[in-house]
């Protein structure tokens, strides 16, 4: 019998599309944020560099090497963010740890988090994991994009509401916010003296020439801002598996407490490899984001006529099954049999979420992605 703790935390979906999918190389990989864009070569000769180095097989620092958390604050403050010191900065073991880490420390059982519909699914559960309470707010389409309903925003902060939990660019949407939205949510926290968790794993992953925001440079809102942070979008490192939590003032003596009972210790060597990476110039994430952007814009031809809302930036874009009459869970398994993988995004939010299937357009190129259009208009015949 379950623990009450896992009552209403379900399964990502993702893993039994991929199962589905097995090892046939016709099948389009649409289901996982995997990439073949490969990491910086400079990154990965510092690693196996490391491995063979003492000090990189260690379970010292516990809370992550000095150097990381230097290049971690020298990133953000490239990027328009404020500046922080390696005593404000928790290395973990990836994004994940990271996010669990934080909430441990700014919610108490009962108490309400604000998050998007949809939003990532990994985001929700790790709200309800920790005994918190999510609170949706809606994004809508607006003029072909996704934005915030802010009419909605303004009025969720009720008496129990103590963090303000978002990515941007919003996986799995590919929503940026605005500056009007980014105003509004910085205001809200302020208000209401809530927290804003923000999770930047695709901060600079963004199309169109969009411009990199930094909520916490945001009047009044570095001491109330956590921010997650890892190499494993930007700069393609999903297996090094660091992250980082960056907690203001004393706030990261209570990360690192929890960490130390949770992740612990990150790998030494996978550090000095994420060390390394920061330090790049930003040609290797510029090539990266115009061929991301070039694959977005080859599924959405392939969609065209379709309801697929159009993404600012990351690496996934959502198709409105509903608006067809068709159910996400149906569709995706007829996609399969169809030869696409894609995830339906039940459980990634709220009325909103459930309506659509997604599309993760960062691992296929461009001439496989064409095959895309036949595909799905097959399998949405089936299901109607």
């Amino acid at each position: 019998m379950s623990v009450r703790r896992l009552e209403h935390i379900p399964g990502f979906s993702i893993d039994r599309v991929a199962a589905a999918a097995g090892d046939d190389p016709d099948v389009l990989r649409l289901e996982n944020l995997d990439t073949d864009i490969p990491p910086p070569a400079e990154a990965i000769e510092a690693t196996r560099a490391a491995i063979g180095e003492d000090e990189a097989n260690s379970w010292l620092p516990f809370t992550g090497r000095d150097d990381l958390k230097e290049s971690v604050a020298a990133y953000i403050e490239r990027r328009g963010g404020p500046r922080y010191g390696r005593g404000e900065i928790v290395i973990t073991c990836g994004e994940g740890d990271a996010m669990l880490n934080a909430l441990f420390c700014l919610t108490d059982p009962g108490d309400e988090v604000v998050l998007t519909d949809p939003t990532y699914a990994g985001m929700l559960n790790r709200v309800r994991l920790v005994g918190a309470s999510p609170r949706l707010v809606s994004l809508r389409v607006v003029d072909g994009e996704w934005r915030l309903d802010l009419e909605a925003l303004s009025a969720a902060a009720g008496e129990r509401t103590r963090v303000v939990f978002v990515n941007n660019a919003s996986f799995p949407t590919g929503w940026v916010a605005s500056d009007e939205e980014w105003d509004a949510i910085a205001s809200m926290c302020r208000e209401h003296d809530l927290w804003l968790l923000y999770w930047a794993g695709y901060e600079c992953v963004l199309f169109d020439g969009r411009p990199i925001r930094q909520p916490a440079a945001l009047p009044g809102m570095r001491d109330r801002t956590v921010t997650i942070g890892a190499p494993t979008l930007e700069q393609r490192m999903i297996g090094w598996r660091v992250g980082w939590v960056v907690a203001p003032g004393e706030l990261a003596n209570d990360v690192s407490r929890v960490h130390i009972y949770n992740g612990l210790v990150a790998s030494g060597f996978a550090q000095i490899g994420a060390r390394v990476a920061l330090h790049l110039p930003d040609d290797h994430l510029d090539a990266a984001n115009g061929e991301y952007q070039r694959r977005r814009d080859e599924t959405l031809r392939a969609l065209d006529g379709l309801p697929a809302v159009r993404p600012a930036g990351g690496w996934s874009l959502l198709l409105d099954i509903a608006a067809l009459g068709l159910d996400c869970v149906e569709v995706s398994n007829r996609l399969l049999e169809e030869k696409v993988a894609a995830t339906p995004m039940r459980g990634w939010g709220g009325e909103i979420a459930d309506r659509h299937v997604r599309f993760v357009f960062s691992n296929e190129p461009v001439e496989r992605l064409a095959l895309l259009g036949p595909r799905v208009r097959a399998a949405l015949t089936a299901a109607s």
